[in-house]
């Protein structure tokens, strides 16, 4: 079992293929911003390595998804409320290492907290002045919401649309809270005006360098994690429960248990995602509950290719490179392409770029085939 787990992803083609490709674009990245004066036409400037940053961290989020959709099955239109917890616990921490310096002064109180005159700091927000506990937040509090709402809903036996249907509502319940200024969380204007990160200027070019080389590693980190589960005598139970849950549970597997597994472990990467998200971009708001994001997640995954988790690195890629370049060459048309993306990755390529390279791989060998059966 331990075998499984640790030595055969390494052991993957795609897997080797995946980790150089990411090594070389970082490598890539940090030479061009650091060795090439600004002028210079190949020169990667600090805001191109922060939005390359944020790309990286929607990415690890793409994979955590087609770990519970293309390899369980369960299309989750929640995930975003995953993303969004580890960004507030993040958030948290970053707002309390402002104090003094922040508009009003307190070393205690976020501002926010202070304009609406908050006399103490709720019992939630405390340790959050210590990194390693949001880190762990970041993690523990999106697989803990995972783990209960698994919990009764494959219980249940709640599958298909039902399912997908209760994930959105999850998400629309919780930018609904956390919309209110009563829950501590800073209302619609969310957590902002971050300063510092372990003592490092979040608006210096090297820092926003680092936190783009943290999230490569991140999703080279997410993307053995989930490698290595497939891999494993539980990633195969549960790609069978994929193709046939009732089968399996006629077999005597707990089906609801390798669900929960599975699910827990995406939700946690995609805490993980939202963490290092935060930072890079120096906000996080109720909007990133929101149902539409947590659909256009799915738009990356299917355009990108289920069940491959490269895939939903390329689609998360791609979509989100055009979203940056349509929204400021034709704000209005970003939706209407978001529309037609998902249609024509249903229509035209039901298995997604992935599935479209894997095709032209097939053809390009058996034509090589071909021409070596000839000249003998």
């Amino acid at each position: 079992m331990a075998h499984g787990w640790l030595v055969r992803p390494w052991h993957e083609r795609s897997t080797q293929v995946f980790l150089f490709s990411v090594c070389a674009a970082l490598a890539l990245v940090t030479l061009l911003h650091l060795a090439l004066p600004a002028g210079h036409p190949l020169h990667v400037s600090a805001y191109t390595v922060n939005l390359l940053g944020k790309y990286l961290c929607y990415a690890l989020l793409a994979v955590a998804l087609d770990l519970v959709w293309g390899y369980l099955g369960v299309l989750s239109l929640g995930h975003g409320a995953f993303f969004a917890l580890g960004g507030y616990a993040m958030g948290m921490y970053l707002m309390r290492g402002i104090g003094e310096r922040g508009v009003y002064g307190n070393p205690e109180l976020p501002d926010f907290m202070v304009f609406l005159n908050w006399d103490r700091l709720p019992w939630y927000w405390h340790g959050f002045d210590m990194f390693w506990f949001a880190l762990v937040m970041a993690l523990l509090v999106p697989g803990l919401l995972a783990f209960a709402f698994g919990y009764f809903a494959f219980r249940s036996r709640v599958s298909g649309v039902y399912l997908s249907i209760i994930t959105q509502a999850l998400t629309f319940a919780l930018m609904l809270a956390f919309l209110r200024n009563e829950m501590g969380f800073g209302g619609n204007n969310g957590l902002t005006d971050f300063r510092e990160l372990l003592g490092f200027d979040l608006r210096q070019g090297s820092t926003r360098l680092g936190l783009f080389i943290a999230s490569g590693v991140a999703l080279m980190f997410g993307y053995l994690v989930c490698r290595a589960l497939i891999s494993s005598r539980l990633g195969r139970v549960g790609m069978a429960v994929r193709d046939a849950s009732n089968r399996v549970r006629f077999l005597g597997y707990r089906v609801e248990r390798v669900q929960l597994y599975v699910f827990v472990v995406s939700a946690m990467l995609a805490g993980l995602a939202g963490a290092l998200y935060v930072p890079q971009v120096g906000i996080i708001n109720p909007n990133e509950f929101s149902p539409l994001f947590s659909i256009e997640l799915v738009v990356w995954v299917a355009l990108g290719g289920r069940a491959t988790l490269y895939g939903a690195v390329i689609g998360a890629l791609v979509v989100n490179y055009a979203k940056t370049w349509l929204t400021s060459a034709m704000p209005d048309a970003w939706l209407f392409v978001l529309g037609g993306l998902f249609v024509a990755a249903t229509l035209l390529l039901p298995q997604g770029i992935a599935g479209l390279l894997a095709q032209l791989r097939r053809r390009k060998s058996a034509k090589r085939d071909e021409d070596r059966e000839a000249l003998t």
